[in-house]
């Protein structure tokens, strides 16, 4: 006996790991009803190619679906096999959420209570750093009969769970379990169901109340862990209590990857204004300091706005700031944090006595404003104090995108940029979704980030 319940250990082969887009191919399922096992294995024609990596992988090639049924045909009685039961799977979200889909294409509703062989493992056996199905059968010493296919996969989990509940007892491990299954409660306003649709995909997801306009939005490389973690009890905070309260629908985009899911973020909380995003709404005020000589020698540094240069060709501009009182109060701690005097750079007004400014006599400035340290080197300590915040100017002669690619599907999506503004984004055999060209401080530093350190699965293209 596994649990005290009818259970379904599953496993499945797929044509990749996107729940929507990609399909089965095989599955393996061992029932458990007491001491008595039925075991399945079949293999699913997917109604699309299998790619040659995944192929590699898996052993299955297309000739080998080419005669077997498509799901649709199997799925009546497939489904009478699993109603009722404790469905386990090693990483469950991936086998529960594409079964779940296929049913759904088929026209059935299928929903379980599910158990991940993936976290139980890391809370049984904690002094071990991975868990992958691979790692517990070496580590565990499990036989097996043909990695990488269903049934064999899905006795190997099997043997691990059978080897736990020697090792741990059937109680330690029943509790373990418990908690595990203990999932997210759904906000009182918000449809249960919408829970089990969530995808494991990257994206960005709304949270609405009463009326049309978003509470708040996010974004995450996987939806469905973001999302319920809003509503782990253990977990939440003031702002999520909130949300919780007012929540009665959520609705989701999914991208390829994740500058997308960071970038369609952005562009969401600009234009949408979310109640409960008070981080990245558009500045009306966005502004820079610029360098530039004073009749008495001395550079100073002037605040400009957004409407008044041009951001993309940054020549000595400096930092950049959401308003005026933001950028006074960076200059004013560069002044205290590198000896410069508050006066010549215009944060202090001389008065009538034209005297030393309050930092020259608390010992804070070096003494330019009684002239103590001569204009060439204040204006040396002030240009390498400001170094660290100089714009980074356009460095392409005009547009390029940051192409995003599935590694298994091959789909693909870029986002659009020149001269710093995003310009919008297009996926294969669409053009692209264009807005009105504007530079915005979030997106640079979004895009500067990237050009510096790129993410996984994405490269910058020039046009």
């Amino acid at each position: 006996m596994l649990f005290d319940r009818p259970c379904a250990v599953v496993d499945l082969e797929t044509t990749g790991g996107h729940i929507t887009r990609d399909r089965i191919t095989e599955i393996g399922i061992i029932l458990i009803d007491g001491e008595r096992q039925e075991r399945i294995e079949m293999l699913v024609n997917p109604g699309q190619p299998i790619p040659p990596f995944i192929e590699q992988i898996t052993g299955i090639s297309d000739a080998m679906v080419a005669d077997a049924p498509p799901f649709a045909d199997i799925a009546p009685a497939l489904l009478e096999k699993l109603q009722g039961r404790l469905f386990i799977a090693h990483n469950v979200r991936f086998d529960y959420g594409f079964l779940k889909n296929e049913f759904k294409r088929a026209g059935l509703a299928f929903r379980s209570e599910v158990l991940c062989s993936v976290k139980l493992s890391r809370l049984l056996y904690p002094q071990y750093f991975k868990h992958s199905l691979e790692s517990i059968i070496q580590r565990h010493g499990i036989v097996e009969t043909g990695r990488h296919r269903a049934l064999a996969d899905a006795d190997a989990l099997l043997q691990f769970l059978q080897l736990a509940l020697a090792e741990h007892g059937q109680a330690q491990v029943e509790e373990q379990a418990r908690v595990l299954m203990a999932a997210p409660t759904a906000p009182p306003g918000l449809d249960p169901e919408v829970m089990e649709r969530l995808p494991d995909v990257p994206g960005v997801y709304l949270f609405y109340g009463e009326n049309e306009l978003p509470l708040y939005v996010g974004k995450s490389v996987n939806l469905r862990s973001r999302v319920l973690a809003h509503f782990s009890g253990d977990h939440r905070q003031n702002k999520e209590m909130r949300i919780s309260q007012q929540i009665k629908r959520v609705e989701w985009v999914e991208t390829v990857g994740e500058f997308g899911a960071l970038l369609q973020e952005l562009q969401l909380i600009k234009s949408l204004q979310p109640l409960h995003n008070l981080r990245g709404r558009l500045s009306q005020e966005l502004c820079s300091l610029q360098l530039g000589p004073q009749d008495n020698g001395y550079l100073a540094p002037r605040i400009v706005y957004a409407r008044d240069v041009d951001f993309s060709r940054p020549d000595a501009l400096y930092g950049l700031f959401r308003s005026q009182k933001e950028a006074k109060k960076a200059l004013s701690e560069l002044c205290d944090g590198n000896g410069l005097c508050q006066t010549c750079l215009g944060l202090e007004s001389r008065g009538a006595r034209k005297g030393a400014c309050f930092a020259y006599q608390i010992g804070r400035c070096k003494g330019a404003c009684v002239g103590k340290e001569d204009a060439d080197s204040h204006n040396q300590r002030l240009a390498l104090a400001l170094g660290r915040l100089k714009l980074q100017s356009w460095p392409y002669p005009g547009a390029v995108a940051v192409r995003e690619t599935d590694p298994v599907s091959g789909e693909w999506e870029e986002h659009l940029f020149e001269r710093w503004c995003y310009l919008g984004s297009r996926r294969a055999g669409q053009s692209a979704v264009q807005g009105t060209p504007r530079f915005d401080v979030d997106t640079y530093k979004l895009l500067a980030s990237f050009m510096r350190k790129p993410l996984d699965n994405a490269e910058l293209l020039t046009l």
